[in-house]
């Protein structure tokens, strides 16, 4: 793709990346037939080809954001289902979440929009206030608040599944000694969502670390990864919170990987070293940071796990973040089948479920119809349970379908001596 920006504009480092990064495109349009928001809307302006065109014309012409670039860049998911198609390598990725900051940064949203985003941003990636803000939405629900509140606010009870656990002993800072001669050392990061809505995916990856000889260090100031405010454009907000992670890590010793069992948050931290580049101070801890990341089934797969369960049929889906993002296919696969489960592969696997971070909470209809068309693909291969990598799908998917849907480390922990996942109490394990 030609393009035609001024030396001036090249100054500055983002632009010099986005250019380098249309430059690449070639037109070709393959990438609309695996984008999920196109295949919904058939709208050339709502598939990364027609994406890229807004975000060129906007930064070419160096002016602020219009109803039009936020409207159709607002409707991406991020599920980079077109960088795993695109044949030139168009880091789509990157320019993208350069254009949610430049739309965040000059353009003004209609006031019940703004709120709601500054009001997510805020709350989510602080564990405890998530919590209470929890609690309170699910007694809102339980008092009918998804009828009287308006709009977005309305549509955001439905998804809430209902009064929060308390804290767990597993996420607060603190060492967890492997058993028997030690193989490695990690640590892993607790999050901010997660531990409210299921703590017990952190607490199985602890349990079958250790019994695999792994010592386990959940570090003290880590906590959010930042990418739920980057993909709202709020990129102080996720500069400061990857910052925080950094030097978390760095006081907590020498350790060969840090590990991530939410894929979302995973292809986040792997993208430190990138979003910190101009950051003199802490670019090369943010890059070696990035390389110690791994998703826990990459760690996994490393150590070999095997295991014996009753004969089940699990249909695995492979959340975007973690096959676009993280180019991760094989290994949860591999594991789930070593440890005597019958894994069913989902039609239309590419096509994301529509949680993408906040997404089904700012665009719930195009959320909706995008985890229908999941779930009825789920449904044709009669799985008992499904599994997942990422907390955003494993919520998402949790109220559409009828078999219990389960982190893939807690099945894994199951089969290697683990508690069996509470979610399976009710299938016949005989």
């Amino acid at each position: 793709m030609q393009t035609s920006f001024t030396l001036a504009q090249l100054a500055d480092p983002d632009t010099a990346e986005s250019e380098k990064i249309l430059r690449a495109c070639v037109h070709c349009g393959f990438c609309t037939a695996t984008c999920p928001t196109y295949v919904l809307l058939g709208d050339e302006l709502d598939s990364p080809r027609g994406r890229i065109y807004l975000v060129k014309e906007m930064l070419e012409q160096g002016r602020a954001a219009t109803a039009t670039e936020a409207k159709h860049i607002d409707r991406c998911l991020s599920c980079l289902s077109c960088m795993t198609t695109c044949p030139s390598g168009v880091h789509y990725m990157h320019l993208v979440d350069h254009a949610r900051a430049h739309i965040a940064e000059t353009f003004t949203r209609p006031a019940d929009e703004r709120w709601l985003r500054r009001l997510l941003a805020f709350v989510m990636p602080r564990t405890g206030l998530f919590r209470l803000a929890m609690m309170g939405a699910a007694l809102a629900k339980t008092l009918g608040g998804a009828r009287w509140l308006p709009g977005k606010l309305g549509n955001a009870l439905k998804l809430v599944p209902g009064f929060p656990k308390g804290p767990s002993k597993t996420d607060r800072p603190q060492v967890f000694p492997a058993q028997g001669p030690r193989r490695g050392r990690v640590a892993l990061l607790a999050g901010c969502v997660q531990p409210v809505l299921r703590p017990e995916i952190n607490a199985a990856a602890i349990r079958l670390l250790n019994r695999l000889g792994v010592e386990v260090v959940v570090p003290e100031g880590a906590g959010c990864c930042g990418a739920l405010g980057h993909h709202m454009g709020f990129t102080d907000q996720s500069h400061r919170l990857a910052r925080n992670n950094i030097a978390a890590w760095q006081k907590a010793g020498e350790i060969d990987a840090i590990l991530v069992t939410a894929s979302g948050c995973g292809t986040t931290v792997k993208d430190y070293g990138y979003m910190l580049r101009t950051e003199a101070d802490v670019r090369e801890a943010a890059a070696q940071v990035s390389a110690k990341t791994r998703d826990i089934t990459e760690y996994l797969a490393m150590l070999g796990v095997s295991g014996s369960v009753p004969k089940l049929k699990v249909a695995y889906h492979s959340a975007c973040s973690m096959q676009h993002g993280q180019k991760i296919s094989e290994p949860p696969r591999a594991l789930l089948k070593s440890a005597g489960f019958d894994v069913a592969e989902i039609p239309e696997g590419h096509l994301c479920c529509g949680s993408a971070g906040t997404y089904n909470l700012l665009q719930p209809e195009l959320s909706a119809q995008l985890r229908d068309r999941k779930a009825a693909n789920i449904a044709s291969t009669a799985p008992d349970l499904v599994a997942t990598g990422n907390i955003g799908c494993l919520q998402q998917l949790s109220s559409a379908i009828d078999v219990p849907i389960v982190h893939t480390v807690e099945l894994l922990d199951w089969a290697n001596g683990g508690p069996m996942p509470a979610e399976l109490s009710a299938l016949r394990t005989a």
